[in-house]
């Protein structure tokens, strides 16, 4: 595989964080929350880049696991009665600081309201987690992947200029997105675009077998296209979506790089490991003694273009010019 990569968009701005830190003295806990990702990922050698460059930070800025960091990790192994039971668990541990990732900081933030709380999530003033961006309040501080209902226009615009016949698109992912934010803003975007938008939706616990089955029936609705909604899940099921995809001659837009490095054809990304890094310095911040409340919620400015050529000739798609220009990463 031969790929070509670009510099794009913004560098995001830190909040204040200590250059060098001081190694803290006692054994500090923190818990990382994440259900539907297995906790065989939430590791400092994990396979997930974005985990890697959590622990990083993490260790740059003094906190090592085992040395004077303890880490207890709630994953898709723990979760066996739903997310909301699991956080009751996390609660009940008393944990010093909770990593969330994900949509069920919701089930989180409902059972405690003491225990600080850095998410990587939505909305956090639509999802009511803040007050403001710039103070908080309350114990829930972190990083969000929502700039807002544009990025859903974009990618829809994005696939169109790769695929300008497609009057169907069809909106893979969990049914809580549908239901929520993200479902919201995906069908004003369509509408705006004169789409058609029609749910192709999974519901906990999924398999690579729900994801083919829910792609092939879209297939089978008349759907020219996907729009493939970016959480852990998707993310851990990448293989079969992209396969899926690409066996029901879709044309997909995704929200994680990684689909593209798997074969899927395009993705609009935000830059997730700047975000993991910012979520570093923010437990960082509260295990050295800030108020959660205190410390504003960082939202990205840096997104990242991703084109599989590959898969686009095997599609039958000529990719502009114009938009080959602008692509940060092009797998050939």
């Amino acid at each position: 595989m031969k790929r070509r990569t670009f510099i794009a968009g913004a560098v995001s701005a830190a909040i204040a964080a200590p250059a060098v830190a001081q190694t803290a003295s006692k054994m500090q806990t923190l818990a990382i929350f994440s259900p539907f990702e297995p906790q065989t990922l939430m590791h400092e050698k994990s396979s997930n880049r974005y985990y890697r460059a959590l622990f990083a930070e993490l260790r740059r800025l003094g906190h090592v696991e085992g040395r004077n960091l303890a880490i207890e990790r709630y994953g898709k192994e723990q979760n066996t009665a739903g997310s909301g039971p699991l956080a009751a668990q996390v609660v009940h541990d008393k944990q010093d600081v909770v990593y969330v990732v994900g949509p069920d900081i919701l089930d989180l933030k409902a059972r405690t309201s003491t225990i600080p709380i850095v998410a990587l999530t939505g909305d956090p003033l639509a999802q009511g987690l803040a007050k403001s961006l710039s103070h908080p309040g309350g114990n829930i501080t972190g990083v969000s992947v929502d700039t807002g209902p544009a990025i859903y226009g974009k990618r829809i615009e994005l696939l169109r200029e790769l695929a300008p016949a497609v009057s169907k698109l069809a909106f893979l992912g969990l049914r809580g997105a549908w239901d929520g934010i993200i479902g919201r803003a995906t069908r004003a975007a369509c509408k705006a675009a004169k789409i058609l938008l029609v749910p192709a939706l999974l519901d906990p616990p999924t398999s690579d077998a729900g994801y083919r089955g829910a792609v092939n029936a879209a297939k089978s609705e008349g759907a020219g296209a996907l729009i493939v909604i970016d959480n852990p899940d998707a993310l851990e099921h990448r293989a079969a979506i992209v396969e899926a995809a690409a066996q029901a001659r879709l044309p997909a837009i995704y929200g994680i790089s990684e689909f593209v490095e798997a074969g899927g054809l395009i993705a609009y990304s935000l830059d997730l490991v700047g975000l993991n890094l910012q979520a570093a310095r923010d437990i960082d911040a509260i295990l050295r003694g800030a108020d959660p409340g205190g410390i504003p919620f960082f939202q990205s400015t840096k997104f990242e273009l991703s084109i599989n050529l590959k898969t686009a000739k095997a599609l039958g798609l000529t990719v502009p010019r114009i938009l080959l220009a602008r692509a940060d990463v092009v797998v050939e």
